[in-house]
């Protein structure tokens, strides 16, 4: 299968490769504000990317409202993605921020919403993609390290992993949906195709995966006691992967969802129900009431089990997104001379490298 599947796209991939070659709800916390320009150059930048070759709407594309006027985050004509900036997993924000704009076909509709720990990385974004529109807003770790507990891997424990779960006290009021994804990812499709995916009466939506053994992401302390898992009473809840949901933030701010995950967070301190960080607090919320989309948009599992690392191949069906979740990343992998086959899918969107 996946030799067909590479033999399908083989011919846009190299096109990709060489188009680098020659181009150079809580309201007890204050939310995040964009970041100073007094505050960018107090760190140096940790790593350097090549400049992204430019990138335009096509024809058919709707132009903001206010075309002669600068373009805001409050603009409804906007597509809105939220990615994490940290200096462990920027490698792969930047590719998967390269892989969104060049399959997009409005890609200057589309606007970043970058959550980061360090002020210094807003300069290395405008350097990387000049005309990107985006916003970048400062996480406070103390705002989840105390309720951070501790997991199978040390990467899941990370103050900034948990960020997602305040989106909708960290961005604009008038952001009333977004797209967040993972930095271990790249998307081949358009993103506006999963900007419009229906979520009904829904909060979230994700690919769900109902055939996995659900009861294998909480701990038996957690099934053996009835306070616990009568929380799944009156549901059919189904594993889905947090790395790639769309959520209404509309519904999030209204119903305190940040604090209801948050509640799950302290009782995991005491109580020890589950081993995999930001994810099982998700399942507890939202396992059971989420939109289902389309498998395509998260082929997940990429970068193996949460220990070894193993390859893994694609699952059965089309492919708009390839994600590297698990322990194993492509940029490691590629730099140690021992890739997976399919990390050189990967490949094409690391601008990682000397500036030109």
């Amino acid at each position: 299968m996946l030799c067909l599947w590479l033999m399908r796209f083989s011919g846009f991939f190299s096109a990709a490769m060489l188009l680098i070659l020659l181009s150079p709800s809580l309201q007890s916390f204050h939310p995040a504000e964009a970041i100073r320009s007094s505050d960018l150059l107090r760190l140096p930048l940790p790593l350097s990317f090549r400049r992204a070759a430019p990138f335009r709407n096509a024809p058919k594309c709707a132009s903001p409202n206010n075309p002669t006027a600068t373009l805001t985050v409050c603009d409804p004509s906007l597509v809105h993605v939220a990615i994490t900036l940290d200096v462990e997993y920027l490698r792969g924000s930047v590719a998967a921020v390269h892989s969104i704009l060049q399959h997009s076909q409005c890609p200057e509709n589309i606007f970043f919403h970058f959550l980061v720990s360090d002020a210094a990385l807003e300069s290395l974004v405008k350097s990387t993609f000049p005309q990107l529109n985006f916003k970048v807003y400062y996480f406070d770790p103390e705002i989840v390290r105390d309720l951070i507990s501790t997991s199978v891997r040390q990467a899941l424990e990370q103050p900034l992993n948990y960020a997602r779960n305040y989106l909708a006290d960290l961005l604009e009021p008038c952001v009333r949906r977004v797209i967040y994804l993972d930095s271990d990812l790249v998307v081949v499709d358009d993103i506006a195709k999963l900007w419009t995916t229906s979520l009904a009466s829904r909060t979230i939506g994700a690919p769900e995966y109902c055939h996995a053994n659900f009861t294998k992401y909480f701990t038996p302390a957690f099934w053996s006691d009835a306070r616990f898992a009568n929380a799944f009473a009156g549901r059919r809840p189904c594993y889905f992967n947090t790395g790639v949901m769309v959520i209404d933030l509309v519904r999030w701010r209204r119903n305190g969802y940040s604090r209801r995950i948050e509640r799950w967070m302290e009782i995991q301190k005491h109580d020890r129900i589950y081993e995999l960080g930001s994810l099982p607090p998700f399942l507890l919320v939202f396992a059971g009431h989420v939109a289902p989309i389309e498998h395509r948009w998260n082929q997940h599992g990429l970068g193996g089990d949460n220990v070894k690392g193993s390859c893994r191949d694609l699952h059965a069906g089309p492919v708009s997104l390839l994600h590297w979740s698990g322990s194993g990343k492509p940029w490691t992998r590629l730099d140690s001379k021992r890739p997976c086959p399919l990390d050189t899918l990967w490949a094409p969107y690391d601008l990682y490298g000397h500036a030109q």
